[in-house]
């Protein structure tokens, strides 16, 4: 019975991942058609379209080879628990990335650990899930990953896991950006708003 729930929830999981990446494809594209106004580190070589693309598909394509189980085959009421928790992330997360996404609006756009931009005309979005956290789209991915993890228990998966921790790192280097770009304003947002935890201190 659980593995029946367990292949079901994989699918619609499956399903949801592949709308998220198309959104965010979508995004990018439409972003890289505008101009830019303030770029760090090696945005202007690694944020192209092309490259993002190339990027997206490399990066499916190494979960494609690496989509083999682990060994870990819990069984009664370790899965049961693997299921609930690793859907929960995976479907919170993906919804909270792409309430994120809908929130930015036309301020979305890709970025990399090797560089980020801002375009002409970008407005600092204290709004939505932002008006909680300043990084909950970043926060989404990471649950979404930990919760596939835990729902599909494949290297792939435990690999992204393990690499999307890495997205603090970018974090802070966006926030540099937008320290540069809105000053006062953003110092503000960052007194009011946490970085990743609701309701805990400004530098969480």
């Amino acid at each position: 019975m659980l593995d029946s729930v367990e292949v079901w929830f994989g699918r619609m999981g499956g399903l949801a991942a592949a709308i998220a990446f198309g959104a965010a494809l979508r995004g990018m594209q439409r972003a890289s058609r505008r101009p830019v106004a303030r770029e760090e580190g090696a945005a202007r070589h690694v944020l192209r379209w092309p490259l993002q693309l190339l990027a997206t598909l490399a990066f499916v394509g190494v979960g494609v080879v690496l989509w083999r189980p682990l060994p870990w085959r819990p069984a009664g009421t370790p899965q049961a628990v693997a299921l609930l928790a690793g859907s929960a992330l995976l479907f919170g997360g993906i919804a909270l990335y792409l309430w994120s996404m809908r929130t930015l609006g036309q301020e979305f756009d890709g970025a990399s650990g090797f560089g980020v931009r801002l375009h002409v005309g970008h407005h600092l979005v204290t709004r939505g899930p932002y008006a909680m956290v300043r990084h909950p789209m970043y926060l989404g991915v990471i649950w979404a990953f930990w919760g596939a993890l835990l729902l599909y228990r494949t290297w792939a998966t435990a690999l992204y896991a393990v690499l999307m921790l890495g997205l603090a790192a970018r974090a802070q280097r966006e926030e540099r950006l937008l320290a540069e770009e809105y000053g006062d304003a953003w110092r503000a947002y960052c007194q009011r708003v946490p970085a990743w935890l609701p309701g805990r201190s400004r530098l969480v």
